[in-house]
C-alpha cells in the first residue's frame, strides 16, 4: 500500500504557497540591502509582496486575499482606498504636487488638527514620525538649555540617532550600530511605571525633555499603569523638563483628541504621523506657544542666528499630504469612527483568548483601543478568555519581544489563512467588519492547532 504523502508544516506549505513573493523577494535582494525597505517588515524565510488594496482587504502578488491588519503601519484609521481621502488627493494632483511655497492647504490642515488635539497652541509640519520625534527633542533642547533626553524601556521613537537608546531588549545596550557614544550619552533610559527612578534621574538636573508614548511602549504593547503619567506630568514640571507625547500611533486613533484627550494629561509636545497626513507620508509636531515659538524667525538678526531651533524639509506640508490629511481628520473628528474600530478591537482580543483558554496553549492577546498583541509561549497570572489590557506577571522584555522564536511561524500560519499580521499583533481600521474579526479569530484557532502538533510550545522550542 502506498505511504500518504507526508503532511506539510507551516513553512514548507508557505515557501509553496507564496512563490510568487519568494521570487521578489530574491529579486529584491540584489537592489535593496536584506529585500526590505523597513525593518518591520523581516519575515523569515521571506516577506510577502502586495499587488493592490481596499478597505481592510489586499491581495499579494501570488492572488491571495488577506484582511489587513498592518493597515498602513497604523496610518489607515479609514482603510485602503477611502473614498474622500482619495478625491481629495486625486484633486489637488490637477493642482500640482510641490509648490516650493506656502499655500492655503497647509492652513487649513494646521486649523483641523489645533481644533482636535487638547494641549496644542501650534503646530509644524514635517515628513515623517522620525522627523516629527528628532524635532520635539531639538525644541526640548532649545527650549531648557539641557542637554538629556529621558524616554522609557520598549518604547519607540522612530529611527534618529537619539532614539534608538532602549528601544529594545536588552534595554541597558550601551550603543547602537552608527551612533555615536556621544549621542547615545544624551539619552538615558529609565524603566516606565517607576516614577521614583523618573525623579532620581531628573535630579540631576540635565534633563530637558521626557518623551514617551502616552499608551506605553510600542503601542501598548508595554502597557502604563494608571496614574503614571499624572505622576510624569507633576515631576516634568516641578523639575522645568518639557513633557513630549510621541501620538504617531495614538494620534487620532485612541480618540479625535488623541491619547492625551482620553487620559486627560497635557503635554508640552506632541509628535504625530501616520493617520495626521492621511496615510499619506507627513508628520507634525504641535505644541505650547511659547516652545513652539522657537521655530519662528523674527526681525532680529542676533535671534535668528544664535537662538531659533532650524527646521527646513522640502515635503514639509506639501499640497497632498495636506489634502489627505485634512479629509481624513474631517471624517475622524467626530469619535464614531474610533469608537466602531475600539469596539472590534476588544471582540478580536477577546476572541483570540477565548482560543487560548479553549486549548490550553501558553499565550494570551492583549491590548486596548483599536490595537492587539499576541504573546506565544508565555501566560499572565491574571489571563482570562476575555479582554485583556494589562498582563500581569509579564516583565517588559517579554512583552517587547511579543511572540518571540514563535512570531514567524504565527505570521506564516495567518498569511496561509488569509490573514496578515503585523509585528505579531495589528490594528483595526474602520474598513473592519465583524466577519473579519470572526474569520480571523478562526484562523487563530487553526494555526494554534498546527503549532501545537508541529511542537512549537515544547521548552525547547519556545526557550
Amino acid at each position: 500500500m502506498a505511504q500518504a504523502p507526508a503532511k506539510l508544516t507551516i513553512r514548507q506549505e508557505f515557501e509553496d504557497r507564496f512563490a510568487g513573493s519568494l521570487a521578489l523577494h530574491e529579486r529584491a535582494r540584489g537592489a535593496i540591502p536584506g529585500g526590505i525597505t523597513h525593518d518591520g517588515r523581516h519575515l523569515r524565510p521571506f516577506p510577502i509582496y502586495v499587488d493592490r488594496a481596499a478597505g481592510a482587504h489586499k491581495w499579494d502578488v501570488d492572488g491571495h486575499e488577506l484582511i489587513d491588519y498592518a493597515v498602513g503601519h497604523g496610518s489607515l484609521l479609514l482603510g485602503h482606498g477611502d473614498p474622500d481621502v482619495t478625491a481629495a488627493v486625486a484633486a489637488q494632483l490637477e493642482r500640482g504636487t510641490h509648490y516650493g511655497a506656502g499655500h492655503q492647504g497647509e492652513i487649513r490642515w494646521a486649523e483641523q488638527i489645533l481644533d482636535l488635539l487638547p494641549a496644542a497652541d501650534q503646530v509644524k509640519f514635517t515628513a515623517s514620525g522620525t522627523e516629527s520625534t528628532l524635532l520635539a527633542m531639538r525644541l526640548a533642547r532649545a527650549a531648557t538649555g539641557k542637554p538629556t533626553i529621558l524616554k522609557f524601556e520598549g518604547h519607540f521613537h522612530g529611527w534618529n540617532d537619539y532614539a534608538l537608546k532602549g528601544e529594545k531588549p536588552p534595554f541597558a545596550a550601551p550603543t547602537s550600530p552608527g551612533v555615536p557614544d556621544a549621542v547615545m550619552g544624551t539619552v538615558a533610559v529609565v524603566p516606565a511605571n517607576d516614577p521614583a527612578a523618573v525623579a532620581a534621574r531628573l535630579a540631576e538636573g540635565d534633563v530637558s525633555g521626557i518623551i514617551l508614548e502616552p499608551s506605553g511602549g510600542s503601542w501598548a504593547m508595554i502597557p502604563l499603569v494608571e496614574g503614571f503619567l499624572e505622576q510624569l506630568r507633576t515631576l516634568a514640571t516641578a523639575h522645568g523638563a518639557v513633557l513630549i507625547f510621541d501620538e504617531v500611533i495614538t494620534g487620532f486613533r485612541w480618540s479625535p483628541g488623541g491619547a492625551q484627550a482620553v487620559v486627560g494629561v497635557a503635554p508640552d509636545l506632541t509628535t504625530l504621523a501616520k493617520i495626521v497626513a492621511g496615510g499619506l507620508p507627513g508628520g507634525a509636531v504641535a505644541g505650547r506657544a511659547e516652545i513652539m515659538g522657537l521655530l519662528a524667525f523674527r526681525d532680529d538678526p542676533a535671534w535668528n542666528a544664535t537662538r531659533k531651533v532650524r527646521h527646513p524639509g522640502t515635503f514639509n506640508a506639501n499640497p497632498l499630504s495636506a489634502a489627505a490629511g485634512l479629509a481624513c481628520l474631517q471624517k475622524c473628528a467626530d469619535g464614531a469612527v474610533q469608537r466602531r474600530c475600539d469596539d472590534l478591537g476588544a471582540r478580536l482580543r477577546s476572541g483570540l483568548n477565548a482560543v487560548f483558554a479553549r486549548r490550553g496553549a501558553p499565550g494570551f492577546a492583549y491590548g486596548e483601543r483599536s490595537v492587539f498583541h499576541v504573546v506565544l509561549g508565555a501566560t499572565p497570572t491574571n489571563a482570562t478568555d476575555g479582554d485583556l489590557r494589562f498582563p500581569d506577571g509579564v516583565d517588559a522584555a517579554t512583552l517587547k519581544g511579543a511572540a518571540g522564536p514563535l512570531a514567524g511561524p504565527l505570521q506564516q500560519g495567518m498569511l496561509l489563512e488569509g490573514v496578515d499580521l503585523f509585528n505579531s499583533g495589528g490594528l483595526l481600521c474602520v474598513a473592519h467588519t465583524e466577519a473579519d474579526i470572526d474569520q480571523t479569530v478562526a484562523a487563530f484557532d487553526r494555526v494554534l492547532g498546527r503549532l501545537e502538533d508541529e511542537g512549537a510550545f515544547d521548552s525547547a522550542a519556545i526557550g
